[in-house]
């Protein structure tokens, strides 16, 4: 294993416990015990385990069953449901080389996540939204009539929102007003800018940062973690991708919480332990655990 592939080590502990809101084992590797071990050893002891298909959004609610500080949130992701309806020549995603189903196709996912939606340990819908760094023109359609039917599932079930927000701020914030978001809505790996920081703290949304903000070239994400309210700030790892710096490009995992935490108390100016005590009570009060 080279230097690039290796797990970066164990930070020092948080001495308040944490939740990572938002993170894939599906996608790291060892087992989801051995995750949950490493990153209660570090402190934090709760996480959200989100799914992006069919898939693995069963697995999600499959693995929340079976670990009481797992919670599941399920979706079809923004990039997910173009390749259902027009099909996925090139296999780009988990499930390989697929032909278009139409809306048809599109219709039956959406029933299966309605279906896993309703579970008590599945605590969020999504990730849901709009990608448009990915998705071309073609695909905006049955992106955003997806997002729209998760919104709508995630009122009706009670659970949070989970936004997949990529290049696409505007649209995902006229979609959510069309609709009426759900009372709690999570941006997940918060990607706006200080002034959407403020249009979102006003109408009460989560913003959840990721090991991104740690990144040189990251200044205007640490001016929206300034500005953002408190009691509306979440963390996550977005594992195993987006790995704080100093270990970027290596794999990323619930343990490595504390490091974002920590830059994110200096951004703030507060002490690590008064941002972990806020992060905590938020996420609970954000996935209702």
């Amino acid at each position: 294993m080279s230097a690039k592939d290796a797990p970066p080590p164990l930070p020092e502990p948080l001495l308040v416990e944490v939740a990572d809101s938002h993170t894939h084992l599906d996608l790291q590797s060892g087992t989801v015990e051995e995750a949950l071990v490493k990153a209660a050893a570090v402190g934090v002891t709760t996480v959200v385990q989100v799914g992006c298909d069919v898939k693995g959004s069963r697995w999600a609610a499959e693995t929340a069953a079976a670990h009481e500080n797992v919670h599941a949130a399920v979706a079809l992701h923004p990039n997910e449901a173009p390749r259902i309806v027009l099909g996925d020549p090139d296999g780009r995603s988990r499930q390989g080389a697929r032909e278009g189903g139409g809306d048809a196709a599109l219709d039956d996912a959406l029933t299966e996540i309605d279906r896993l939606a309703a579970l008590p340990y599945v605590r969020g819908v999504g990730e849901t939204g709009l990608d448009f760094f990915r998705t071309g023109p073609e695909g905006v359609a049955a992106q955003e009539r997806s997002f729209r039917a998760h919104i709508e599932i995630a009122k009706r079930h009670g659970k949070a929102l989970v936004i997949h927000d990529r290049e696409a701020h505007a649209d995902v914030l006229r979609v959510l007003d069309e609709e009426g978001a759900p009372e709690r809505t999570v941006f997940h790996c918060y990607s706006g800018d200080a002034g959407m920081a403020e249009i979102c703290a006003a109408k009460g949304y989560y913003m959840s940062f990721a090991g991104n903000v740690t990144f040189k070239n990251a200044q205007p994400l640490r001016d929206a973690l300034a500005v953002a309210p408190l009691e509306l700030v979440l963390v996550e790892t977005d594992a195993p991708f987006l790995t704080p710096a100093p270990f970027r490009g290596r794999p990323n995992a619930p343990y490595l919480i504390p490091v974002t935490v920590r830059a994110m108390a200096e951004v703030r100016g507060i002490g690590e332990n008064e941002l972990a005590g806020a992060i905590a009570v938020n996420t609970a009060r954000a996935f209702d655990y």
